[in-house]
């Protein structure tokens, strides 16, 4: 299928960009990209951390001159085009790298499945019948399919990690505030992050001391990692295809007694007492772990809040065009109740308090980044209604307590990719990066034989 191209070139504060109008729609086998560009330093960039490396900016990104879309046609008609780059996009090209185009999202940020009505959904690299997650969807897409080297995307709930594991690929959610949302469309400034993806270790390494503006310093063995077998049991991924992976991994690198079993369900129970105000009555047990459900209760709670705060004003005004699947739980939002706010930020302080005194200062927390193979393509969200009630239970984690994580893969399972994610402390980014980049070798290496004998 033939598309349209021209291009030209101007000047954007110290950066040369050659906008390319483009048909993105028949251009891209993939279908991750919205708009097409080049955005690159006009001066000599060898020298630079990021030199050489080619990215992508979810459609959430302000980019100067351009109309930041947010996943939907209506808000790109209704809104101007950016005077200003968001900062973290600057950063990156200030370090060398070359932005090529914005990326496709869910709209409004709004799910974890990756699949929008208006603009199409990109196709997973790893599983073309599958869906690639959201809601950073393009982003993880352009990555996993080798387009870019790396790209930026915004997590809140999930929207990194789960598109890094859906596609095959890492993904990394920084400590809460760690890196500026300026610029960066908010759905809810408590959880907001900007995270990135990529295939290389190292480059997703070097791409977070950019972002973060750290230093290089040596990897620290891990103190303690813990394995929380409750969490686990909410998968349905043979363990040997995850926790054995990585138990090889890390005796294999560090030694066994660095690992720790842990009930994180309890612990999380007893340790954050105004999760009580959203423990379920019911038989939620059966499928899930009821502190970790309460958990995502009131960082759903919270969540609806602020995006209320934010949008409620234009979706009323406007009253655009959603996609069925989306459009009754962003309505929903809009109409949520204004109640115990102030309970949701207790239970943020408590488990903050109470995952920093686990994992102390180099603690690892392993977990399910999902808890399962990615969702087919149109799947009914009501019969993934135990599977999205799971997902966030572990996602809220990371998202309550402002912790980073990171999504590392482990291949394919059944021709589906496998992931597990490490949790560290806030402000245990460099950290968790260098230890990433430590593993990921022997990881691979032991997810390959992991592989040939259960597949």
């Amino acid at each position: 299928m033939g598309g349209f191209a021209e291009s030209y070139t101007t000047q954007i504060k110290g950066f040369q960009l050659c906008k390319i109008v483009t048909d993105m729609a028949k251009t891209s086998e993939s279908g991750a990209f919205v708009e097409k560009f080049i955005l690159q330093p006009t001066s000599s960039s060898q020298q630079l951390p990021l030199s050489g490396l080619t990215f992508a900016v979810k459609d959430i990104f302000d980019v100067d001159g351009y109309v930041t879309g947010f996943g939907n046609p209506h808000w790109k008609r209704t809104h101007s085009a950016a005077t200003l780059t968001a900062p973290a996009v600057l950063d990156v090209l200030e370090g060398g790298a070359t932005c090529v185009g914005k990326t496709i999202m869910d709209e409004m940020a709004y799910c974890i499945n990756g699949e929008n009505i208006h603009y199409g959904t990109p196709t997973n690299p790893c599983a073309p019948d599958r869906v690639p997650g959201g809601s950073s969807s393009g982003s993880a897409v352009a990555v996993g399919a080798g387009l870019v080297d790396f790209s930026l995307g915004s997590d809140t709930g999930g929207s990194v990690r789960v598109p890094a594991s859906y596609c095959g690929i890492l993904g990394f959610r920084p400590s809460h505030d760690a890196i500026s949302t300026s610029g960066v469309i908010p759905m809810a400034q408590s959880f907001d992050t900007v995270g990135w993806f990529a295939r290389d270790p190292a480059v997703l390494n070097q791409v977070g001391r950019v972002l973060l503006h750290l230093p290089n310093v040596n990897p620290v063995t891990p103190s303690q990692i813990f394995i929380p077998e409750d969490c686990f049991s909410l998968s349905s991924i043979p363990s040997a295809r995850t926790t054995g992976v990585l138990i090889k991994s890390i005796e294999k690198l560090f030694g066994g007694s660095i690992l720790k079993h842990v009930n994180l369900g309890d612990y999380v129970k007893e340790k954050v007492p105004s999760l009580h105000h959203f423990m379920a009555k019911g038989n939620d047990h059966v499928y899930n772990i009821p502190s970790l459900a309460a958990l995502s209760s009131s960082m759903r709670l919270l969540q609806r809040y602020e995006f209320k705060k934010n949008h409620a004003e234009w979706l009323t005004t406007v009253n655009p065009n959603l996609g069925p699947r989306l459009s009754e739980r962003i309505w929903d939002a809009v109409r949520s109740p204004e109640e115990n706010i102030g309970i949701c930020r207790s239970v943020q302080t408590e488990l903050r308090a109470a995952l920093t005194d686990l994992l102390k200062d180099e603690g690892i927390l392993v977990l399910p980044t999902v808890p399962g193979d990615p969702p087919k393509l149109q799947t009914d969200l009501a019969s993934l209604e135990v599977f999205r009630a799971r997902a966030f239970s572990l996602l809220s984690i990371a998202g309550v307590s402002g912790f980073c994580q990171v999504s590392i893969p482990l291949g394919m399972h059944n021709n589906l990719p496998v992931s597990i994610s490490l949790l560290a402390k806030h402000g245990s980014d460099a950290f968790l990066l260098n230890l990433v980049e430590a593993l990921y070798d022997t990881i691979q290496e032991e997810a390959g034989f992991a592989e040939k004998f259960t597949n």
